[in-house]
């Protein structure tokens, strides 16, 4: 009988469901690979209640954390050779997950700005996505016209325009960097809204009023969530046994982010409905 190995997010999210109970296995999947929470609608509606939905639904943050992570362990095969690994990679999971609009906003700012560098030419945010935008509205015009397209593109420009962290002290104990992380996570999260927050009114009539707080608390628990959820499903397609570490420390840091959900998306007026 020969060897059959399909690569699609179902198929891997079928691997990650066989280590992780139900929610978590759902907001595992929602993370990595932007999947439904159909198995979950009280979480899903706990995300939208704390203004973390976007940790479920493939976005910008996708590539740029993949993008991040794939420097630093790259990097050690010199600046040209990683950004090479970086563009390649990024395209293939482009089309692992299928293309959508805001991951290819996404992925078109990411090529161009490693393009840039590649070139010894600096990178300009604003002007990579300006140009993401007009090669979408060339190639797919109909996707300006998509919520998670326009959610993206408009969560993206107030993190150029507004979120600009200070460089951090040269020296910082313990005490500062904690203080250093809350702000600059306070003001990521209130960039990262800003323009976004009218176009979630109109749409959904919600606003979440505890979403900088959210954010803060689990925020930093993503890329480690994408590594371990990647090792898992991976290792554990070559063989149960290879996945079960990665996926038992993926458990805890995912039932601890459920209980944070859970827990501010009980506080009164966390949410405001209208």
């Amino acid at each position: 009988m020969p060897f059959h190995f399909e690569i699609t997010p179902f198929t891997f999210s079928s691997v990650l469901n066989g280590y992780l109970p139900e929610p978590q296995s759902s907001l595992l999947n929602g993370i990595l690979f932007g999947l439904p929470l159909k198995k979950s609608l009280a979480l899903y509606a706990d995300l939208k209640a704390v203004g973390l939905i976007h940790l479920v639904v493939l976005s910008g943050m996708n590539i740029t954390l993949l993008s991040a992570i794939l420097s630093r362990l790259t990097i050690q095969f010199g600046r040209y050779m990683s950004l090479v690994i970086n563009i390649l990679v990024i395209i293939l999971f482009i089309l692992f997950v299928s293309p959508q609009a805001p991951i290819i906003r996404a992925g078109i700012m990411s090529i161009l700005t490693s393009v840039a560098l590649i070139y010894g030419r600096k990178a300009y945010p604003l002007w990579a996505l300006f140009l993401a935008g007009f090669v979408t509205f060339l190639i797919w015009p109909k996707w300006l016209f998509s919520l998670s397209f326009q959610l993206s593109y408009l969560s993206t420009l107030g993190l150029i325009l507004f979120s600009k962290k200070a460089p951090p002290p040269s020296k910082e104990n313990t005490k500062q960097r904690i203080y250093t992380y809350i702000k600059d996570e306070f003001r990521t999260s209130l960039s990262a809204q800003v323009l976004t927050v009218p176009l979630i009114f109109f749409y959904f009539r919600q606003v979440s009023l505890i979403s900088p707080v959210s954010n803060i608390l689990v925020s930093f628990l993503i890329a480690p969530l994408m590594i371990l959820g990647f090792l898992a499903a991976l290792l554990g397609k070559v063989h149960f046994i290879l996945g079960i570490i990665p996926a038992t420390i993926a458990y805890g840091l995912l039932t601890y982010m459920m209980w944070v959900i859970e827990l501010l998306s009980r506080i009164p007026y966390a949410s405001i409905k209208f």
